[in-house]
């Protein structure tokens, strides 16, 4: 977990590069569309939307470029920083406290926990008594039922090797989408019907700015909580016992990150759908470069997740133009070959035995 000594001074750079990098990503990934649109432009009126600031701006837009790009666009492409971000920062997170470098939320099946929970609500109107936050109550109990299931599931004799939690979650996987697809069987609602579809491939079209306000705050705060936990993430990768030697209290630490990371995934999954192979994929690339310190890890997977959804998005908006294909279809065709990859390459188990 020791990094080479000129990455360690290079680190406040490469971060504060990373963050410009995802500063233009967010500026190009407005600026494309059928009607284009100078970042100049995009930035004033970003700008003049800031209580305080504004007033100084003198708008020199029409009132449908505004509407193009504050109601539409910015939504869209900030939703999609929010999304990458807090799913690689969790797919980091579950391989650490899992010690298995094949986990990640949508492979362990707690999108499709929370995929269940999210169709109950948009086909059923279950859990009407939450009002608004029905979508995000239901689909986080969803998914805290699917990695709890995994984790009782995979332990044989008090053990779970990292084949037996993959297998087991590709299991409890496969079960939430056969009941999520149950329910839309059931469902009477056509137009409802097929949004859920959609929504269940994963899509940022309907961002709002209302969305982005509690997903956001999950986001950042339990994104800044995972960061905070570092030391114990880097313990955990050494095996529960030492970890335990360190200091770390095992069994009330992997309480936190499994309800922790069910509370990220299920908020992500009731706005953008089931995007997989994101928390998958980030931690993989960062490692390489950064190791496995999370106290680097999870900011730098965090911003490159970030980087990586917007540019994903915006192929999917550009791929079948004028058509587009839902996000998690092509998060899927990049993250079905790299999982084989992985498991080509036997990466899939920190040190040990993947048995």
């Amino acid at each position: 977990m020791v990094i080479r000594p000129k990455l360690e001074t290079y680190f406040p750079l490469i971060t504060a590069g990373l963050l410009l990098a995802l500063f233009a990503s967010v500026t190009a990934a407005v600026m494309i569309g059928p009607i284009s649109i100078p970042p100049q432009t995009i930035w004033k009126i970003a700008f003049s939307h800031i209580p305080g600031v504004g007033g100084w701006i003198e708008p020199d837009w029409s009132k449908a470029r505004e509407v193009i790009i504050w109601e539409i666009r910015f939504p869209r492409v900030l939703l999609g920083v929010l999304v990458g971000a807090g799913l690689a920062v969790v797919g980091a997170a579950m391989q650490a406290l899992f010690k298995n470098a094949l986990v990640d939320p949508f492979i362990m099946g707690v999108s499709s926990g929370s995929s269940v929970g999210a169709t109950l609500v948009i086909l059923m109107g279950a859990f009407s008594a939450f009002g608004l936050y029905a979508l995000s109550v239901a689909a986080f109990l969803g998914a805290l039922t699917a990695i709890m299931l995994v984790l009782l599931l995979s332990r044989v004799q008090g053990r779970a090797t990292p084949i037996r939690m993959l297998l087991t979650g590709i299991a409890v996987s496969a079960i939430g989408s056969a009941l999520t697809n149950l329910i839309i069987a059931l469902a009477k609602d056509e137009a409802g019907i097929r949004g859920a579809l959609f929504w269940l491939f994963g899509s940022l079209t309907g961002a709002k700015w209302e969305h982005l306000k509690i997903l956001g705050l999950v986001v950042v705060i339990g994104g800044l909580l995972l960061i905070f936990q570092y030391r114990p993430l880097n313990a955990m990768l050494m095996g529960e016992e030492t970890a335990g030697t360190l200091g770390v209290n095992t069994q009330r630490f992997r309480i936190f990150i499994v309800v922790l990371s069910a509370l990220l995934t299920g908020v992500i999954v009731s706005v953008s759908g089931v995007i997989g192979f994101v928390g998958l994929m980030i931690p993989h690339m960062v490692r390489p470069v950064f190791g496995s310190d999370h106290r680097r890890l999870l900011p730098v997977s965090a911003l490159w997740g970030a980087i990586f959804v917007v540019w994903v998005d915006v192929l999917a908006r550009l791929i079948i133009a004028p058509e587009e294909l839902p996000i998690g279809i092509v998060t899927a065709l990049c993250g079905g070959p790299f999982f084989l990859w992985i498991m080509r390459r036997n990466l899939y188990s920190f040190g040990g035995d993947g048995r």
